[in-house]
């Protein structure tokens, strides 16, 4: 059945899409367009903020017929110390074959992860983070009509953004990839250019019957892209331009992984945390880190209830930040000492 899976995928993408798109392969790679494609996108005149495409995405999705998930826990603790992708709610049915699943449906995660592009310099480029929520649809199938079935409806979900076929563009490898006890094959999606995302078709490697899809992109690069909104404002809002990137990427991952409840420690998840701390540079804020650290936590809180309240996140990081300044002067003078 696994050899099955490639060579099925065009016919079946095709008849779910319609006549309106063009295939082109060559050789295991495929990439799909529309055939009015062409022209720069324009951005709607109404920009929508995280809640009206939250919004919008859960209206559509529900009306085909998916519900939105609750969150996974942040602290993941199994082969990951924190969640890093909401296809993790599929792990279950892919990694061991069983029912059921954390988690289906529209699943907007909260997802932290360190494998952001940098530049030259250390610094995040554009449209990426260290903490992000991770919109997407997670879903065990039974069969690969509904792998294409979803590949259509992503396209009925983004057209409610404003966002239509014309300009998005699929391109991957119909070579299936394995990592461990999962199979798959990943097309990427980009809006005029500019990748969005991804739709993964999965399974369990030793099982192909046991199938899922995974589609989805991220609510912060989404609003970017549908918005066109410059990067930093829309992150980091008032505070954007007031300190490093790298600071206020910190602070925000620092916020969510505090209003989670995992403090710093030495070591386990919130190992992670003082790790986040420790690179928000000590001359960021002598004040306190308490305005950026509402606006992180508004934003944070408006995707899942954080169980830890705003005033106590702000105490957390204030302390851990004076500890790590404290131990850097002690570091600055041992070495003069020397």
């Amino acid at each position: 059945m696994t050899e099955l899976l490639p060579s099925q995928l065009p016919t079946l993408l095709r008849r779910a899409l319609g006549a309106h798109w063009d295939f082109t392969t060559d050789g295991d790679r495929v990439h799909i367009q529309h055939l009015h494609h062409g022209g720069p996108y324009l951005p709607p005149r109404r920009t929508l903020g995280w809640d009206e495409i939250l919004a919008a995405l859960e209206e559509a999705f529900a009306e085909q017929g998916v519900a939105r998930a609750g969150c996974l826990p942040l602290h993941w603790g199994r082969e990951t110390e924190l969640t890093i992708s909401a296809v993790q709610a599929l792990d279950p049915l892919l990694k061991h074959g069983q029912h059921p699943v954390y988690r289906q449906g529209f699943l907007p995660q909260p997802v932290v992860r360190f494998t952001g592009d940098r530049d030259t310099h250390g610094t995040l480029r554009d449209g990426f983070l260290t903490s992000f929520v991770n919109v997407s649809r997670v879903n065990p199938i039974r069969q690969l009509s509904e792998y294409a079935d979803a590949f259509d409806g992503w396209l009925t979900s983004l057209s409610r953004l404003g966002i239509h076929a014309r300009h998005i563009t699929f391109h991957g490898r119909l070579t299936p990839w394995r990592r461990r006890q999962v199979a798959g094959i990943t097309l990427h999606f980009r809006l005029n250019g500019t990748a969005l995302g991804d739709i993964v078709l999965l399974w369990h490697a030793e099982d192909p019957s046991h199938m899922a899809v995974d589609l989805g992109t991220g609510l912060e690069r989404l609003t970017w892209t549908r918005n066109r909104t410059p990067w930093r404002d829309l992150v980091f809002g008032p505070y954007a331009h007031l300190a490093p990137i790298t600071a206020l990427d910190a602070i925000r991952t620092a916020t969510l992984l505090l209003g989670y409840g995992i403090k710093p420690t030495a070591r386990g998840a919130g190992s992670i945390t003082r790790r986040v701390v420790a690179t928000i540079p000590p001359a960021v804020s002598p004040l306190g880190f308490s305005a950026m650290a509402r606006y992180s936590y508004t934003f944070w809180n408006s995707i899942v209830p954080l169980p830890c309240p705003w005033p106590t996140v702000v105490q957390h990081l204030d302390n851990e930040a004076r500890k790590v300044a404290g131990h850097e002067r002690l570091l600055e003078g041992q070495a003069h000492e020397r």
